[in-house]
């Protein structure tokens, strides 16, 4: 899940500044759950702008905004009201915004700042995992990534400069190897720790990513 909040109000109607037609896209997955641009974020944002003399043409909640053809066909159906707008304002991710950024002709705003690719604990709380690297080693340190859990990124062990399992520049975050020497020890694979670990190919996630999955004809 891509975790996102949404922009401070002054920060957000500043970059709105001249443009007073609005059409607003919300997101119903990812940004929903961040409670950043569902439906409910999306009428509350409506009803300020409009509380401050701007007039909102319409809107619609994507499914996923960061499907471009999806996307597409929702713009479509609300083809008058986005006419009637000098600019797209969107509650979702990055992707999301860049999705209606190259789909649409008028100037693209975006409501949130995109924070981090996040495991959800409970409602409400989330925490990231994973960096999105292309090149994951999982399966060598019992599931628990240290390029994203470990704050320094190491890949060969501990730094050294942890404390009773806390991370020297951290005191609340445990320390990504202890808990995956922990890991590996209850699973009883302690022999990983002791393999030379391989120079990780950065190259794997070089930016921007892209992958094209052909689809497999059916007998």
């Amino acid at each position: 899940m891509i975790i996102s909040r949404q922009k401070p109000w002054d920060e957000l109607t500043a970059c709105l500044d001249g443009k007073d037609k609005l059409f607003l896209v919300g997101c119903g997955s990812c940004a929903t759950v961040c409670l950043a641009g569902g439906e409910n974020e999306v009428k509350e944002a409506r009803s300020k702008l409009e509380a401050e003399g701007k007039q909102v043409t319409g809107y619609v909640i994507g499914q996923e905004v960061c499907h471009l053809l999806d996307m597409k066909r929702e713009l479509r159906k609300h083809k008058a009201e986005v006419a009637q707008a000098q600019a797209i304002l969107v509650f979702s991710c990055g992707a999301g915004v860049q999705s209606l950024a190259e789909i649409s002709e008028l100037p693209v705003y975006t409501a949130t700042d995109t924070l981090f690719l996040g495991n959800i604990e409970r409602f409400g709380r989330f925490v990231e995992r994973c960096s999105l690297c292309g090149s994951c080693i999982l399966n060598e340190t019992g599931g628990i990534c240290p390029v994203t859990n470990c704050a320094k990124g190491l890949l060969t062990g501990q730094c050294g400069g942890a404390e009773n399992g806390k991370c020297e520049l951290d005191q609340e975050r445990d320390c990504a190897w202890v808990k995956i020497y922990q890991r590996l020890e209850k699973l009883g694979e302690l022999d990983k720790m002791r393999r030379p670990v391989p120079f990780k190919d950065y190259s794997q996630g070089a930016k921007p990513g892209r992958r094209v999955v052909e689809r497999k004809k059916i007998a």
